[in-house]
This record gives C-alpha cells, structure tokens and sequence, in this order.
C-alpha cells in the first residue's frame, strides 16, 4: 500500500465504531533493499515492542474499562503498522463491547497479526498495577559526554571506526533523534548498542548517531541502518541494537535487532 495514502499527516475523524480495515501496513522490503539488503535474507533476529497506552472498551453492562498493553511484531513480519493507523484502530475499540480483557487482548491479537503478515504477540495490563522505569539500564556505559569534533546533522556512517582491540561492550545514547517521514516531526529515542568485536570508537560513534538528527526514516528503519551499519562498517562477531523511542499519540516503538535470537527491547525507560 502506497505510503501517501496512510492517514499520518491528514486529519482523520474519531472512530465510534470498531473497525480492524483502519489498519495501515506499510512494507519493510522497500526500506531493507535501500540499506543493501535484498531476497529476504535480514542478518538478525528481533521484533518491535510496541507500548500502548490509551485501550478502552466498554464491559458488558456499559461502564468503560481501560488498560495499557505491549504488542510485539516480529522483525520477520512483511510489514509493520502506520502509527496513526494503529491509534485510530485502537480508538475504534472505545465503544465496542466485550466479555473481557482477555476478548479484547485475542480481538487485537487476530487483527494485527492478520495486517502484517505475521503472528503478533500482544499483552494487557491493569492500570492499577505499577509499571517501574529505569533511566538506563544497569551495565550499559553512557557516551553522550565522548568529545566529538566536526558535528554533522545529516545522515552519515563515515565516523564509524574502530581499534584492533577485541572487547565486550554495552554502549547507550539518550541522543537518538530522527523525524518522521511523513509529517516531519521529531522521533526521540534512547539507543542501545551490545557488541563483542574490535573496539569501537565511542566519539565517533557518538557523530555518528548524532547524523541522524534531520533523517526522515521509521523508527524501525533507523535501528536496523543502525545494526547494518555497525556490522558492514566494524565487523562485531555479536551485535544487538535497540532504540527505545518516547511516546507519541498514546504509543512509543521500540525496535531491537541482533545476531542473537536471545534478547528484548529492555526495561521501559523514565522519558516513557
């Protein structure tokens, strides 16, 4: 499905019915042929943790029910969902009735995985319940202070280098910034990088990633440049990426990629 015809970046009116055809896949293919990869052969494992937080529903005698939820769709998946698109689903649920939280979470589970092409794994949770957040998660060794020359604000991989070293690290950057493709506002994110290979510069990886700052690309689109820059250009023998995006219209995305099937998208950060 053709991108300008996705409902981001148009007025769209509130849905007061419920209605899966609302959903928006957008292809994958496109973006992974543009970064070199081809035939559906991807070089990682991974999924794209989404969080929501604005479901409702009305019980069966009318009183609203609400509840926050995580929806994994797996990188493997032909395509993911446009954001609004999802949002708007979900709102179509605000007035629809049904039996239990559990209808509710296998209704979403049956639409979504029907839109991308794969199964897709979603989870509700009460909003009474307390939902811890960290501001990085412990191991992870912070390089937004690394003294970095000749800042540049467009999209560039020519920083990445690394030593003759061999090490194992884990590497985070609150300074994670691109801009949404369609409508051009910010996307903020937390990024994530796990890798056991020759030492990587971290000023330059810090450049690096600060390049993306006027990038137009989906959130998981700008993880897995990420990941295929850092393997083409460092050669790591393990490699995780993951971008913990903040929350825009009641969702936050937060994409990892690694060489690993082992991994997650890691605890729920304080900007979310």
């Amino acid at each position: 499905m053709a991108l300008h015809n996705a409902p981001l970046g148009k007025s769209s009116d509130y849905p007061d019915q419920y209605d899966p055809t609302l959903l928006f896949p957008v292809a994958r293919e496109e973006n992974r042929r543009r970064i070199g990869l081809e035939d559906g052969r991807w070089p990682w494992f991974g999924s794209d943790l989404w969080q929501a937080w604005e479901i409702s529903w009305l019980r069966p005698g009318g009183v609203p029910a609400v509840a926050w939820g995580e929806i994994r769709f797996p990188a493997a998946s032909p395509s993911i969902i446009e954001s609004k698109s999802l949002k708007l689903y979900l709102n179509s649920l605000n007035q629809a009735v049904f039996s239990s939280a559990d209808q509710v979470s296998e209704t979403i589970t049956a639409d979504l995985s029907s839109a991308c092409g794969a199964a897709v794994d979603v989870r509700l949770y009460s909003v009474d319940e307390s939902a811890l957040a960290e501001g990085r998660p412990r191991d992870y060794e912070l390089i937004d202070d690394e003294p970095v020359e000749n800042v540049v604000y467009e999209y560039s991989a020519e920083s990445l280098r690394t030593g003759t070293e061999v090490v194992s690290e884990q590497l985070c950057s609150h300074l994670l910034k691109s801009n949404c493709p369609v409508t051009g506002q910010p996307d903020w994110a937390s990024v994530f990088i796990r890798y056991t290979g020759p030492k990587i510069d971290r000023a330059g990886l810090l450049r690096y990633l600060v390049s993306f700052r006027q990038k137009q690309d989906f959130h998981e689109h700008c993880v897995e440049t990420v990941f295929t820059d850092l393997m083409a250009r460092c050669q790591p023998t393990e490699l995780m990426v993951c971008a913990r995006y903040t929350r825009r219209g009641g969702l936050d995305i937060n994409p990892w990629r690694s060489t690993s099937a082992e991994g997650d998208a890691g605890p729920r950060l304080v900007r979310q």
